[in-house]
């Protein structure tokens, strides 16, 4: 039986869970299953494939790192058409996870998100560039065909981006094994951190697997966080937070402890002390999970937390 992640008397306790089922803010982390082999082995192959892009210089890869943090270390970056995002880049790991995609939540699936990045003019450029490239390949033409009956199409490609990145999943974070029964997988201060980050209020709004992901939140409830606008945005998953810096969908809080101030002051009106401010970092580290049996680490370039 899986141990249960409970609030009593102020602080997370552990114990024996009656059902499989974690009775608590933050459930543990499955490793990911099921899925058409070929789609998923196409969209691999896509997501680093440079003819994605109109200029046929940027892959999905270029701003996802999977060798690293699944993101960028910029505050935001540029897309095909050479110009600075709107967004900061979100960690692509356990984004199958989320109710929403993107920042604004507006991709209801990964399909739909893959599908509105590969036609923007800005992102990649759109304009049936990618079909067409890939028409032009035989070897491609005939997996396309064997996978979808059909010669390479944007929808096509779309499915198969996300067959794979629902695959990109990463389970075995210090904060899972703790929560399945392993006593040692968190330092005394992580177990404080994680005690601090739900009475604080912090899992009112980054709870279940992801540790977010799954609802849409107002920015600044008590005090402004940044620009006005956009008033609402998807709020982000803490899976791997602690190695994909900077933070905010403006990539404005270059480190932890800043976010962790900036967003208790914004959205529950705290001004935290900074043993807590510690505490919370140390077990947002915790969080952080493999990928093909390696840890995750920052991307080259980011800012140490």
């Amino acid at each position: 039986m899986l141990p249960a992640l409970l609030l009593g008397a102020g602080v997370i306790v552990v114990q024996v869970a009656r059902s499989q089922t974690p009775d608590g803010p933050i459930t543990p982390l499955a490793a990911a299953s099921g899925g058409d082999p070929r789609k998923i082995t196409l969209g691999l192959d896509l997501f680093v494939d440079p003819r994605l892009s109109r200029s046929g210089r940027i892959s999905c890869a270029t701003c996802h790192d999977l060798s690293t943090s699944g993101a960028s270390a910029a505050g935001v970056d540029r897309g095909d058409s050479g110009r600075p995002m709107r967004f900061n880049t979100p960690t692509v790991f356990n984004s199958g996870l989320n109710y929403r995609m993107g920042w604004q939540g507006r991709g209801r699936t990964l399909q739909q998100a893959a599908l509105a990045t590969l036609q923007d003019v800005h992102s990649m450029g759109g304009g049936g560039a990618a079909a067409r490239r890939l028409g032009e390949d035989p070897a491609m033409t005939r997996r396309f065909v064997a996978v979808y009956g059909a010669r390479p199409h944007d929808e096509a490609i779309a499915d198969s981006l996300a067959a794979f990145v629902q695959t990109l999943v990463t389970p075995h974070a210090p904060f899972d094994r703790f929560l399945r029964g392993e006593r040692g997988a968190l330092t005394p201060q992580q177990q404080r951190g994680a005690n601090r980050f739900v009475t604080l209020g912090c899992a009112s709004c980054h709870q279940g697997a992801n540790v977010g992901g799954n609802i849409i939140q107002r920015r600044g409830i008590f005090h402004p966080l940044g620009e006005a606008q956009p008033k609402f945005l998807r709020v982000p998953s803490l899976r791997n937070v602690a190695v994909t810096a900077p933070y905010f969908h403006d990539g404005s809080a270059a480190t932890l402890p800043s976010a962790i101030r900036r967003m208790a002051r914004a959205q529950l009106d705290l001004k935290i002390e900074d043993q807590d401010v510690e505490d919370i970092s140390a077990f947002l580290k915790a969080l952080t999970g493999s990928y093909q049996g390696r840890r995750l680490r920052p991307a080259e370039g980011a800012t140490p937390r």
